[in-house]
């Protein structure tokens, strides 16, 4: 049964802006910061659950978790060395990882995590910010963290030749007159334009290498996400077939990063800075990769070119976790194995060896060997 306080204000016994965060705000910023949390906390209790049903979490649920929202808060506040609420998925990664050190139960830890992705979810909804996917989780039955589900050495070979067949179109000269109507209308519906304005470079552009180039390179440099938000063409060294990230952009770090790749990853990059250089899209940005509505690409359009990327390949992901991080996960596992954490770690660009070291287990297929050499 609601008091008569929570039926007129559901926020009413819900300690918005808590003593130890006034502690640190001035006025001002006190005021600010409640607007931001009443509205986050409100929208949590009327759509949070399900926002396309007006389905919102259980008034005890934000409670409990509105404080864990208000100490990440303040964690970011230390960070950043002042006030914003102006949240990132780099604040939330980084906060899971600072986390994982503490002496907290995993559970804590679990339910610090949760009321992250609540807050993340508003951000989403609300402001516009791509869905957060954590890279860290965390199992209440142990006291490890570990990485979500990655591809397998044979999917990632898979996952890369389905970049290259991916919204593919046959030569446009060796077609019938039918055959190339049909694939004319094809092509209008693809890039939203009438199918008599279809031109030579519509198809060229159907068999271009913007997607080969992302996944061949997330691939080896294990880009997470907002990486590839972030990659400009300086980052480019195609003839030492290299990535040059300065420290400004090394997403969780603070070093300049040089990052190798495969020579095929070169020569496939090569070809889409040529693309690139012929498209106006990308006359006023220096960004690597753009959407073709001229955004840079997020964690959701990153996660449905891979489903869409495996949907091609033939695997099944209906009970996995797949992400752009399950990329990069699957870097961090077979270098960790084919090399070494050192080396893993100067590949993933991990400030910390003991995050590197969640990847130094044996991957499934080795598993699988060896219990067929045990019989």
């Amino acid at each position: 049964m609601k008091s008569a306080d929570e039926a007129t204000n559901p926020l009413a016994d819900i300690s918005v802006v808590t003593e130890p965060s006034a502690e640190v705000l001035n006025e001002r910023q006190q005021i600010d910061y409640r607007s931001q949390r009443e509205q986050c906390l409100d929208w949590l209790l009327v759509f949070g659950k399900d926002p396309k049903q007006a389905d919102g979490y259980a008034h005890s649920t934000v409670k409990n978790r509105s404080h864990r929202m208000d100490q990440f808060y303040r964690w970011m506040w230390s960070e950043e060395n002042g006030y914003t609420t102006n949240v990132t998925h780099e604040h939330a990664d980084a906060y899971l990882r600072h986390l994982a050190r503490q002496d907290k139960s995993n559970a804590h830890k679990d339910n610090c995590k949760k009321a992250l992705q609540m807050l993340y979810k508003w951000r989403e909804h609300e402001h516009g910010l791509d869905e957060w996917d954590p890279e860290i989780s965390f199992s209440t039955g142990h006291k490890t963290t570990a990485p979500r589900d990655y591809l397998t050495r044979e999917e990632r070979g898979l996952i890369r030749e389905a970049a290259l067949e991916y919204g593919s179109v046959p030569a446009r000269s060796g077609l019938s007159a039918e055959e190339r109507d049909r694939w004319n209308a094809y092509l209008a519906q693809r890039f939203e334009k009438p199918k008599g304005a279809v031109t030579a470079e519509d198809w060229d552009r159907a068999n271009g290498w913007k997607v080969p180039s992302i996944v061949s390179v997330s691939l080896d440099a294990a880009l997470r996400p907002i990486e590839v938000e972030r990659a400009v063409t300086s980052w480019v060294d195609i003839e030492n077939a290299v990535l040059r990230i300065p420290k400004e952009d090394s997403s969780k770090n603070t070093g300049h990063w040089i990052v190798g790749l495969q020579d095929r990853t070169a020569e496939t990059l090569g070809r889409w800075l040529e693309q690139r250089e012929a498209n106006p899209k990308y006359d006023d940005t220096d960004k690597l990769w753009l959407t073709r509505f001229g955004n840079t690409y997020g964690s959701s359009s990153l996660r449905n070119v891979l489903r869409r990327l495996c949907d091609e390949a033939g695997i099944d992901y209906e009970n996995r976790q797949m992400s752009w991080y399950s990329i990069r996960h699957s870097t961090g596992t077979y270098m960790t194995r084919e090399e070494d954490l050192a080396a893993a770690q100067t590949q993933l660009r991990h400030k910390s060896p003991e995050t590197t070291m969640k990847y130094d287990q044996a991957p499934l297929e080795d598993r699988q060997d060896a219990l067929d050499r045990m019989g």
